[in-house]
């Protein structure tokens, strides 16, 4: 008889918790803790289900039956969740371009309350890996490429899903920046761009308080990320003070049992490495039994720290699956997301514009990919549908080129939707293994071949912009499209991303003027494909350096087509008065932002910060802040920004530097920029 008490319960102070999970790990048996260290049951769930990714929770992590002791359910993000039939968000990059956190903390509240209602308490949604270059298939799924935006974005979303008690896990850990040969590449780098570009959005998430870590399945610097030891203890527990757990990414993030010891805590899905091989290890004397004892502990007292907190809501049943709240909150992503390229005084149309709509993917559900993200929406709303919802409408596409060009002649204006489908990029699904998808059977998804948009794409923006009249081209795609051999036949471009089940009502209130653009790129989009880093997609080995996007366009004196932070709006930003302030470790920014045009709008606000001279090279402006800001025509704000100094230092030999001097700080809306220096000491 088990007198011990094990369980978790509401209420429970940290101390007790402790208590209890000692209490497991003193009652367990060798086995069981063994078993708490792997999913379980997938495979068989998985074809239970038809081979549909999500249609059930995943055990991943934890449980006990013979004790009573609970267990992590997983599903996985980033757009919503990928069970049942969820709400589908705007993809995690166009949700970057809002530069909106705080709407990324209410989407992360979101996202948990559909979870639990759905019987699941681990969220896979966090994904921040940096965009090193646009051809990576999976770019639609992180936020942008800056550390900065990454960070914060990222750490919003974990806070918003912790606050209902659901384990938020930060992905891919670390280095994963391309899709192909991602189970294998070997990632090598120096000591300054692993700790300086690739590394701290991660500590920036986890220091915000996610409780979770998945790891990558790459290689870094010779060694598979699931069992490096610099990667998982030296850095992430011992420097970073991390002591939450550590999972693998599914079924192929494993590979020999040693991993534990290196600080992995979780096999997932199932032990196809560890199980049987991770018990005769210890049992053997090869593998210490403490490591396992480690492991469980940061699992349970994770798990039960979740378990024994208060919930925000009485009950999560599922009827608060796909609410109209939630519907509504899809709705203001995917207007908030996009980002108004160009616009030749063609936006806004004025009501009653008849238009030609033309692309196959206007009348297609065009969310995303569909490998380990998708979400299948009850309802989604495609540009054609929500067009027609508010114009009179003839259609035609990229298949009959003189079809559609008399369905242009006929208009008063032209929209094409063009851009990409998970055929093209995302996800890389080979053909023997499917996720649910159509067209099982054939590779889809993975990383880019090309930059541009498809041949017959081009021929059809060409063809509409022979008929003379003002034209659109909408871009549908989850990074940056290179857009030279169109870019003077288009009046106005506006980049919709992927976005999510109500992304043709949002399309349709952002070209008729009921809701100005906001977005703004994150990322960097070139003139020319050479412009961007070397990407080999076929890579058994790669170098990652310092330098990519905004700042290896900065650094080459390299004029982009459109930059980083580059959008446009239907009214005008001012900015006046800005002040800066040190505080201690901190950086303080004020500014004066007003709305200098006839419409209400918002503006996302960006400070970059140049540094002063020093003993490395750097980049020649960096991102320090930024904050959004909405204002009625005519009305003026103060918003305030804070830079940690600590964000400013570069590193060597092992610790972090801090250079004294004048320090540039410039603030931008898009439209307009004010610069200062200020002169910092010491962080």
């Amino acid at each position: 008889m088990i007198n011990l008490p094990l369980l978790p319960e509401p209420g429970l102070s940290d101390t007790a918790i402790a208590e209890r999970v000692e209490n497991v790990l003193a009652t367990a048996t060798l086995a069981e803790k063994v078993a708490m260290m792997s999913g379980q049951g997938f495979f068989k769930q998985y074809k239970a289900d038809g081979k549909v990714w999500g249609a059930s929770p995943y055990r991943a992590g934890g449980g006990v039956a013979r004790l009573g002791v609970p267990a992590f359910f997983f599903s996985d993000g980033p757009r919503g969740v990928a069970r049942g039939q969820s709400t589908c968000f705007p993809c995690t990059m166009a949700r970057g371009a809002t530069f909106d956190t705080d709407l990324e903390r209410r989407i992360g509240e979101a996202m948990a309350i559909e979870l639990r209602a759905q019987g699941c308490n681990l969220s896979g949604a966090v994904c921040i890996n940096l965009l090193r270059h646009p051809a990576w298939g999976r770019a639609q799924e992180t936020y942008g490429e800056d550390p900065q935006h990454l960070g914060a974005m990222g750490a919003a979303l974990a806070i918003g899903l912790q606050a209902h008690n659901v384990c938020a896990t930060v992905k891919h850990f670390a280095l994963n920046s391309m899709e192909n040969m991602r189970f294998t590449v070997d990632v090598s780098i120096d000591e300054r761009a692993l700790h300086e570009v690739y590394l701290p959005h991660f500590k920036t998430v986890l220091d915000a308080g996610c409780r979770s870590v998945m790891s990558a399945y790459n290689k870094l610097n010779g060694e598979y990320c699931g069992e490096n030891r610099t990667l998982l203890t030296d850095i992430l527990r011992h420097e970073w003070g991390f002591t939450g757990f550590v999972h693998s990414d599914w079924i192929m993030g494993v590979h020999t049992v040693w991993g534990a010891a290196a600080g992995l805590d979780v096999e997932n899905p199932e032990p196809r490495v560890w199980g049987e091989k991770l018990l005769a290890a210890v049992e053997a004397g090869t593998l210490a039994a403490s490591v396992v004892d480690t492991a469980c502990r940061r699992i349970l007292t994770t798990l039960y720290s979740l378990s024994s907190a208060e919930d925000p809501l009485p009950d999560y049943p599922e009827s608060l699956v796909a609410s109209p709240a939630h519907a509504a909150l899809a709705l203001e992503a995917a207007e908030k997301s996009a980002v108004l390229l160009k616009n030749d005084s063609v936006l806004p149309f004025a009501p009653g514009t008849r238009l030609a709509v033309l692309g196959r993917l206007a009348g297609i559900a065009n969310t995303g990919d569909n490998g380990s993200s998708r979400v299948r929406a009850r309802h989604v709303v495609t540009a054609l549908e929500g067009l027609s919802a508010v114009s009179q409408v003839v259609t035609g596409d990229e298949a009959d080129l003189a079809a559609a060009t008399a369905a242009a002649q006929s208009a008063d204006a032209v929209v094409v939707i063009a851009g990409y489908t998970a055929q093209e990029e995302g996800e890389y699904i080979p053909g023997g293994i499917t996720l649910g998808q159509e067209g099982g059977g054939k590779d889809i998804g993975g990383d880019r071949s090309d930059l541009g948009l498809p041949a017959d794409q081009i021929a059809l923006i060409k063809a509409a912009a022979s008929a003379g009249k003002p034209l659109v081209v909408v871009i549908v795609a989850g990074s940056a499209v290179l857009v030279e051999p169109w870019h003077e036949q288009a009046g106005a471009i506006l980049q919709s991303f992927y976005s999510g089940q109500a992304g043709g009502t949002a399309l349709a209130r952002l070209l008729f003027g009921q809701v100005s653009p906001s977005g703004r790129l994150p990322f960097t989009v070139a003139r020319d494909p050479a412009h961007y880093p070397r990407f080999d997609r076929t890579a058994a080995a790669i170098t990652y350096d310092l330098w990519h996007g905004y700042a290896l366009f900065d650094s080459a004196g390299t004029a982009p087509r459109y930059g980083f932070g580059h959008g446009l709006s239907y009214t005008r930003f001012g900015l006046r008065a800005l002040a800066l302030r040190q505080s201690g470790s901190a950086l303080l920014i004020s500014v004066a932002v007003s709305n200098d045009g006839a419409m209400a709008a918002e503006t996302p606000v960006l400070a970059f910060v140049t540094s002063p001279p020093g003993p490395v090279e750097r980049w020649p402006r960096k991102l320090a802040a930024f904050t959004r800001v909405a204002l009625q025509p005519g009305e003026t704000r103060i918003v305030m920004m804070t830079v940690r100094l600590a964000d400013l230092r570069w590193r060597g030999a092992g610790r972090w530097h801090f250079q004294p001097g004048d320090h540039g700080i410039s603030v931008t809306t898009g439209d307009a920029l004010l610069a200062r220096t200020i002169r910092i000491d010491s962080d």
